[in-house]
């Protein structure tokens, strides 16, 4: 034992979960079957990609990618319902966002899907879900590994534009066919395509107020 260390002691960390309320395990459970259907549309398309290229990933993992983000209307029902203490506003514009072009754009018009933004948007969103569903089920469960923790607090500077980015180029070329079908739909789609700058700005500065926030803590522990 380092002599500095004698007759210090040490602070515990976090200990496995042993016993929980019904809704910690609910929330493990959710969380843990997300990042696991999230982990399937990854790799599908990074084996698609390389071997049939963009134009086959829709047939490949589209409808799989459409439902598996549709579960996640639940969360908008876990933040009204206090399940979770994520804010109301920021959980529904996400989730709507994602509903839109999964239903309202690419399920549309599946063609769009052909692409390269479809594929690089659901692997942003993938990678996201994956390591933040992650993130939830080992913190519930009472363990708090820092690479995940970092990669929570850290890879969306890169993986956020890369989504937002994708999703804004697929609304842009819905425009016209939507206009086909009812010029009512694509005025609302110009509208979406109007505000996203603003709206991806707030779930942007969120998560930069949330790494702050995490990262701080953190800070404070080392100190301790």
């Amino acid at each position: 034992m380092d002599p500095q260390d004698a007759g210090t002691v040490k602070k515990p960390g976090p200990k496995p979960l042993q016993s929980s309320s019904a809704k910690t395990q609910y929330l493990i459970l959710y969380n843990f079957t997300s990042a696991l259907l999230w982990l399937v549309v990854l790799g599908r398309v990074v084996l698609l990609v390389p071997m049939v290229g963009f134009g086959q990933t829709y047939k490949g993992v589209g409808n799989f990618a459409k439902w598996t983000q549709t579960v996640a209307l639940l969360e908008v029902v876990h933040s009204l319902t206090r399940v979770v203490r994520a804010p109301v506003s920021t959980t529904a514009m996400q989730v709507a966002s994602r509903i839109l072009l999964v239903w309202g754009i690419v399920n549309q018009f599946p063609f769009l899907a052909k692409s390269a933004a479809y594929s690089s948007m659901l692997v942003a969103w993938s990678v996201t879900e994956v390591i933040r569903y992650g993130y939830f089920t080992t913190t519930l469960s009472g363990y708090q590994p820092g690479f995940i923790t970092w990669l929570r607090y850290n890879t969306f500077y890169v993986l956020y534009p890369l989504g937002i980015s994708s999703e804004c180029w697929l609304i842009y070329k819905a425009v016209e066919p939507a206009r086909k079908l009812r010029q009512e739909y694509a005025w609302i789609l110009q509208l979406i395509l109007f505000i996203y700058v603003p709206g991806s700005y707030i779930l942007f500065t969120h998560m930069m107020a949330q790494r702050r926030k995490i990262m701080r803590g953190k800070q404070a522990q080392k100190i301790q």
